[in-house]
């Protein structure tokens, strides 16, 4: 029996994070780009699985708004006024109500090659979800102000605040990625920072956030397509950068710093998954599911009241009552 087009269709053969979990070494030739791991048949699709696969990114949207404001519930319990989310990014501060651990947050990181589709996952995923529960940032090159300080400098001055849902379009994987193709810095310098990213990131879980990182994989053909589609229309003509032909040209050796990326900084805690990425509406889709699956590891619940509901109920009753009884109450 097909299910309802209400209900959200679990992957075939297990989690997504199960499927596309990335173990070092990582050979990313072994992905093919225009798969779809996990997606059911067209017994349950139908043949417009590209329909499908997007009512079923906003059904899952639902699901995640409502995993949403119970995490921005929990920290908003723990801490009341929490401030500025725009300001820099903190690990400290607040504990989840009942002082069991740090106020949590979910980070998701996305990298891939250009035209990978970074930006329409966050359209098509974060799109789905409440505007006010996210903390989209987007990483170019490094401004005159960033290069004088360290690396994650500005990775962690963009952190979520406690109860968001942050994204980052490109990371601190640029800097073992571009920094060390376009050989930015010494060898030594890049290598070093797998160490690092791996202490970072450590630092983070360890302090409530829960991190999914994962690489848009796309193929050197559909890359091709997408750069002459931007050509083709006006309109496209501002996501045109003849920067992005320079680095299609070394293409091999993005495809080396990625796999040698997703291999050293991959860790239980904080895992890398490969999306084939060639199908937008199976990229779309997997990501939902990821974070949908990320955050059911959460376990996720509605605060318990800090008061007693029965007496806020006496109290807005009485208080009615003598406002109307009494006008001068109101000042009238």
């Amino acid at each position: 029996m097909a299910p309802r087009e209400t209900e959200v269709v679990a992957p075939v053969g297990g989690p997504l994070r199960g499927l596309l979990r990335v173990t070092a070494p990582v050979d990313l030739g072994t992905v093919d780009p225009r798969s779809t791991p996990g997606l059911p048949g067209e017994t349950v699709t139908g043949e417009r699985r590209k329909a499908w696969a997007r009512a079923q990114v906003r059904l899952i949207g639902a699901e995640l708004g409502r995993q949403q404001e119970m995490l921005y519930a929990e920290a908003k319990v723990a801490d009341p006024d929490p401030g500025p989310v725009d300001g820099p990014g903190s690990l400290g501060g607040s504990t989840r109500s009942g002082g069991s651990g740090p106020a949590r947050r979910v980070l998701l990181v996305l990298q891939a090659m250009d035209c990978g589709g970074k930006d329409g996952t966050i359209k098509r995923v974060a799109g789905a979800m409440d505007p006010l529960g996210l903390h989209i940032r987007s990483f170019g090159p490094p401004t005159p102000e960033e290069l004088r300080h360290d690396f994650l400098w500005r990775i962690r001055r963009a952190l979520p605040a406690a109860g968001y849902l942050g994204v980052f379009n490109r990371s601190h994987y640029e800097d073992v990625l571009v920094a060390r193709v376009e050989a930015l810095v010494p060898a030594a310098t890049w290598r070093a920072r797998y160490d690092e990213i791996n202490a970072f990131e450590r630092e983070l879980t360890e302090s409530g956030v829960t991190l999914i990182k994962v690489m848009l994989h796309i193929s050197y053909a559909e890359q091709g397509e997408r750069l002459l589609e931007r050509l083709d229309d006006p309109r496209k003509y501002w996501k045109y950068n003849p920067a992005d032909v320079a680095a299609r040209a070394r293409w091999d050796d993005y495809q080396a710093a990625y796999a040698e990326a997703l291999g050293r900084c991959g860790t239980d805690a904080a895992p890398w998954f490969v999306v084939p990425a060639d199908r937008k509406w199976y990229r779309d889709w997997a990501v939902a599911h990821l974070l949908r699956e990320t955050f059911d590891t959460l376990d996720l619940k509605y605060p318990p009241a800090g008061f007693d509901p029965k007496r806020e109920r006496e109290r807005l009753r009485t208080g009615v009552v003598e406002a109307r009884g009494t006008p001068e109450v109101n000042g009238r």
